[in-house]
Formats: structure tokens, sequence, C-alpha cells
């Protein structure tokens, strides 16, 4: 599969870089580079439009960064770079996230390995990251789970090693539905439904929500996760910046539930309400 390398000036804050890998990634980018003059980001040739790039660098946040070039890579050349460049991801010192080309760390409670092919959550960013620092803090024992947006499932799969019964893990894109199957596969899991789909596909109750996605979609379909949860469940937010968390938190108030708590990590946001 043809790969194409786009080499970008280098994002001149934070914030800014967060925010236009999240909309590369949302275009078909599945994998990021960061230089000391440049980000380099990859797309494969099938997601290649460079039209939709231009057009994203017109928008009032990016008016900085420029397009410097995009390039062919041979297929061996780049599996390399992105071995070399994926590192696995330790929260709270008990859960490892790793690549299968890792090798194996009995030493973490938990070492879960994802494949992450283009589907999102490989805890390589803040959001996946903050949600399985909240979720360890959590007690899953025999619970049932639903993990909307799900994405490499790597969040229902950890609810399964962390004790859940029944976990239904929903995503709309057909590649991250498809990769969930391959990863609940290479963690030894089981009872995980995979579900291609929307919130319109959730059926049934849950003790835990977990919805990692984004500030729009959480609150147009918050009202569907709120309607699926048993008295006294948890929901987990994420995907989202701090000043978006009082939008989130008015919706998940108007909705019947309370906040908890919530974690803030380079401007990103998980945050807990229970019913």
């Amino acid at each position: 599969m043809k790969t194409f390398e786009y080499t970008f000036t280098a994002p001149s804050s934070d914030i800014q870089h967060d925010m236009l890998v999240t909309m590369l990634a949302d275009i078909g980018f599945d994998s990021f580079m960061d230089e000391d003059q440049w980000l380099k980001a990859y797309c494969s040739a099938e997601c290649r439009d460079d039209v939709v790039v231009e057009n994203l660098l017109l928008e009032p946040a990016f008016t900085d960064i420029r397009l410097l070039k995009v390039e062919e890579m041979p297929d061996k050349d780049w599996n390399e770079l992105w071995e070399a460049s994926y590192q696995p991801v330790v929260v709270n010192e008990r859960c490892r996230v790793r690549a299968p080309f890792h090798e194996p760390d009995p030493t973490f409670e938990f070492d879960l390995v994802i494949e992450p092919k283009m589907s999102f959550g490989t805890a390589n960013h803040e959001t996946t990251a903050q949600i399985i620092q909240l979720m360890l803090e959590t007690d899953f024992r025999e619970k049932k789970v639903l993990d909307m947006g799900s994405g490499t499932a790597v969040l229902a799969i950890l609810a399964k090693k962390l004790g859940a019964a029944h976990t239904v893990a929903i995503d709309n894109d057909e590649w991250a539905y498809r990769n969930a199957f391959t990863n609940v596969e290479l963690n030894g899991v089981s009872d995980i439904e995979i579900i291609l789909g929307d919130a319109l596909s959730i059926r049934g109750n849950f003790d835990v929500v977990l919805a990692n996605i984004n500030r729009n979609i959480l609150l147009r379909d918050m009202h569907y996760y709120v309607d699926a949860m048993n008295t006294n469940a948890h929901i987990f937010f994420s995907g989202f910046y701090t000043e978006d968390l009082p939008s989130i938190q008015d919706e998940a108030e108007r909705l019947g539930l309370h906040y908890c708590r919530h974690l803030s990590r380079n401007n990103w946001v998980a945050a807990e309400f229970c019913k």
C-alpha cells in the first residue's frame, strides 16, 4: 500500500499541534512524527486528498502553518519508520499499551496489545490515556460496559481486563470496526460485542459508559447514553478541550447526571459523571 508523507511547518503551540493532528486524523492521516522545525503526517493513497488538506490550512487557527512538501514513501521504509516512532504508553505504572512488535512486559498488571492500523485509540493521545487513568481507579467487576466511538477497542479491552461482564463496543467507522476484532483477539478477551453503528445502535442498559469522541457528538448524542445508563451508573467523557467542559457539564446535569471529577492534560479533558 502506498504511503505519503506530508511535511508541515511546526505548529506554534501544543494546542495548535493537537488541533491540527486531530483534524488530520479525521480526514484519514494515521500517524505523525514531530521534528524540531516540522510536523510530518502520513496517509495511504486511498485517503490522500490534497484539496482537503489545503482547505484545512485555510482555517483561522492554522494560517501560520504551511505544507512544505508531499512525498511517496516505499512500504519497507514506512514500516520501519512507523515502528521506530511508535512507543508504548504507560499509565499509572499499571497499564501499558503497546504494538504487536513490542516485547511483552509481565511487570505491568495490564499489558495491552493494540494494532492501531487507521483507528483512533493507542493511548498516545491525552484523551485515551486520561480515560485509562480514570478506569484504573474504578471498580469494573461484573459491570456491563458500553464503549462508544470505540476505535481500536482499547477501552473495551481494558474494561474486560478489569473484570467487566458483557461489554459492547460501537464505532461508525468500518475500518475501526474491523480493527476492533483484531485487537480483541490479540488480547485474548471474550464477550465483547462489536457493532458497526452510532448512538442509535445502543441496546440494553449499562453500568459504565465510555465516550471518547468529540464535543459536538457528545452534546448531540448524550441523551442516548444517559437513557442507556442504569441507576448509579458512571460515564466517562473525553475528546474535548478544557474550555468545553462547562458546556459538557451543563448538558450532563440537564439530563440528570452529577459531576464527579475530571483530569486535564495539554488542554485535553477526561471527565466522569454519575447517574
